[in-house]
């Protein structure tokens, strides 16, 4: 190991890059030097251990080496795996809750009985839930050690909690469940990468002491259940639901369609109902309806703590949006929902079962507006009864029309899972997958249509192949996508003799008709669909293929520059730094809620006439420990600058306050730029 790391040092400091390809030699020429035939023994995985191990517990070791702060930082980046996990300037974790009776009956939707509904085991979030018995404290402490390993730094944490309809759990659980998210960050100290201290052994002991052998020994280390009083949770199910076999025959009967889902999960685990299911008791004991003073108490401990939450995410339908759910979702410390919008024609969604109206979905995007939330929509193609056409013009209105507007997207296409009902359409020959052109198409035109303010997060689910009965099965779907756009770029330029096209890489700069405030593709209204061939020569815009990412930024260089839109009961501002090629370094969120609507909503809503608010504020780049300056676009100033310009755009408006949808981990940050706790949000006075 110190072979390799100084071998990486000595080329840094030369001048030389160190690529992926170029760490592979050095690790293959120490394999060959040291003897050892396994590969595995240097795998890069193991290397940023190796080296924080040495400068914690073996300092003479670590100063010989003569490592400078600078370099320090280069040899991290070498050493990180996977860069792009942190490159949006947080450390994601992704937990699953646990399986519960859903308010849907959606045709696509995939029916896993030992799964949330929509989600399945082979899935690798769903994976680690599984192993970790679906307990979240386990969940976070497991993926903040991997990051960690990993090279990653973990001090900023994006909570990302899937699982189907939050609010459909019951109060107790969402409480007991956030806080032990919260408890498992604050419990992580300063080695986040270790898990064997006792919290976690205890904890982890609670769920094995049903189990006897070698296996229980290896997971807990031996560790007795001396604590299991206090560890909430289900002690029974989490091993039945690690073995498919004991729940075959309930999955068979609901992918026969000879059983619903929520019936299996009600059978199989007793949720929703007293006592106990097949496998062992649902609800955990008393220690899991958690006093709100409880989840207060650790939301208390993190705002210093060393991995702090700067955002949680939670997802729902449009239908359980109500002001009650979203107050207690707020609450809970969310500044993020994710919401299953799929699409906004009521002809679509009713084929599809999905069981609300548009209205509806309108009103829900109106209210997480008025609360402050960052606004994530789940839009898709394919869907039972849509076309390629009809799809295009679908997403087209679901960006531009003024009820809409989300300010991120999952844009999937709909892939056919043998539980899901869908799979008796696909057998009548009702439903048919689109053919990869025809996806692609559609996937390219959605993605030329989406505004500068909207980020489009992913385009496929994270189902295995094997999953997936038709539909795509190719994981690089957006490389399929880019390389298409790019090809379309490259010949609409060659007919129009402009070049080569690389305009399609993402410019955006002042003046242009995006920071105008243009949404949707030019001189286009949202019901018109024109292919992606059509509408090749127009820049993409949407903020995930503008971020900076991994680049260092010059400061000087940037510009702010100012987006305005409208919706149905806000003026919105969209605030972004940028360079002279277009990319992204920051932006926040400004929301100037109409004060009818307001009043309107009068004892609702947690805000109030004459204050505006501050929805997200983001800077992009690697993730930098708190305090640490990197070339990165972090810790630079940027989020200040942006939230000074918000004030005083409010300023100018004509709103006297202004609240910021802070999360748990950022009040700190906020009470330094003189905003002030004040019930669900903290405010400043303008």
């Amino acid at each position: 190991m110190e072979h390799i790391i100084l071998q990486i040092l000595e080329r840094l400091r030369s001048g030389q890059e160190v690529d992926d390809r170029e760490l592979l030699r050095i690790t293959h020429a120490a394999l060959k030097l040291s003897g050892i035939g396994d590969s595995r023994a240097y795998a890069k995985r193991l290397l940023t251990p190796y080296y924080e191990r040495v400068k914690a517990t073996e300092p003479e070791r670590w100063k010989s080496w003569d490592i400078t702060p600078e370099l320090e930082r280069r040899l991290l980046a070498v050493l990180r795996v996977k860069p792009r996990r942190t490159a949006s300037g947080v450390a994601p974790i992704t937990v699953i809750t646990k399986p519960w009776p859903c308010s849907g009956a959606c045709r696509f939707c995939p029916s896993d009985v030992r799964m949330p509904k929509s989600y399945l085991s082979a899935e690798p979030a769903c994976e680690r839930a599984k192993q970790n018995y679906f307990d979240p404290y386990l969940q976070v402490r497991v993926r903040l050690a991997a990051l960690a390993r990993m090279g990653h730094a973990t001090d900023k944490v994006e909570l990302i909690v899937l699982g189907g309809t939050w609010s459909d759990y019951p109060e107790g659980y969402q409480l007991w469940f956030a806080r032990e998210l919260f408890r498992a960050l604050n419990d992580a100290g300063d080695s986040p990468e270790r898990l064997d201290d006792e919290a976690f052994l205890g904890r982890l002991a609670h769920y094995e002491r049903g189990r006897s052998g070698a296996y229980a020994q290896e997971r807990t280390g031996g560790h007795a259940d001396a604590r299991a009083g206090e560890f909430a949770g289900p002690s029974g199910y989490g091993p039945a639901l690690a073995d498919a076999d004991a729940v075959a025959e309930a999955q068979r009967a609901v992918t026969a369609g000879e059983l619903s889902y929520n019936a299996a999960v009600r059978r199989l685990y007793g949720a929703g109902e007293s006592g106990a299911g097949e496998h062992g008791p649902w609800e955990p004991g008393g220690g899991a309806r958690a006093a709100r003073e409880d989840l207060e108490r650790e939301q208390r401990i993190n705002e210093t703590a060393r991995h702090r939450v700067v955002g949680l995410v939670v997802e729902t339908r449009p239908d359980a949006a109500t002001p009650e759910a979203l107050t207690l979702i707020r609450r809970l410390g969310a500044t993020k929902v994710q919401m299953g919008v799929q699409s906004t024609s009521q002809r679509v969604l009713d084929i599809n079962h999905r069981g609300v109206r548009v209205a509806r979905i309108e009103e829900s995007f109106e209210l997480l507006r008025a609360f402050g939330f960052k606004i994530h929509a789940h839009a898709m193609v394919n869907l039972l009864g849509s076309t390629p056409r009809e799809d295009i013009a679908d997403y087209r209105r679901l960006v531009s029309a003024s009820a809409f507007q989300p300010d991120e997207i999952k844009l999937y296409p709909c892939a056919l899972i043998e539980s899901a009902p869908l799979a008796r359409d696909y057998a009548s020959g009702a439903w048919r997958p689109y053919t990869e052109d025809e996806l692609v198409d559609v996937l390219v035109a959605d993605v030329l249509a989406t505004p500068a303010f909207c980020r489009i997060s992913r385009m496929i689910r994270d189902f295995a192949a094997k999953d997936i009965v038709a539909g795509n099965k190719k994981s690089n779907l957006r490389q399929l996508i880019d390389e298409r756009m790019r090809e379309a770029g490259e010949a609409c330029s060659r007919a129009a003799g402009k070049g080569d096209g690389r305009n399609l890489g993402g410019a955006l700069s002042p003046g242009s008709p995006a920071s105008a405030g243009l949404v949707g593709l030019p001189a286009a209204g949202p019901d018109d669909a024109p292919s992606a061939i059509d509408s090749a020569a127009a820049p993409i815009r949407e903020i995930r293929s503008r971020e900076v990412a991994l680049g260092d930024v010059d400061v000087s260089t940037l510009t702010l520059d100012v987006l305005t839109y409208e919706t149905t009961n806000t003026s919105e501002r969209f605030l972004q730094w940028v360079t002279p090629e277009g990319r992204i370094a920051g932006f926040l969120r400004l929301s100037l809620p109409r004060e009818d609507y307001l009043r309107a909503h009068a004892g609702r809503l947690p805000v109030r006439p004459g204050e505006a608010m501050i929805r997200e504020v983001h800077v992009y780049g690697t993730v930098s420990r708190l305090g640490e300056q990197t070339g990165s676009a972090q810790h630079l100033g940027l989020g200040r600058a942006l939230v000074e310009r918000a004030c005083e755009l409010a300023r100018e408006a004509g709103y006297g306050r202004i609240n910021v949808i802070s999360a748990v981990g950022t009040r700190a940050y906020y009470r330094r730029l003189g905003f002030v706790d004040n019930g669900l949000y903290q405010q400043r006075v303008l």
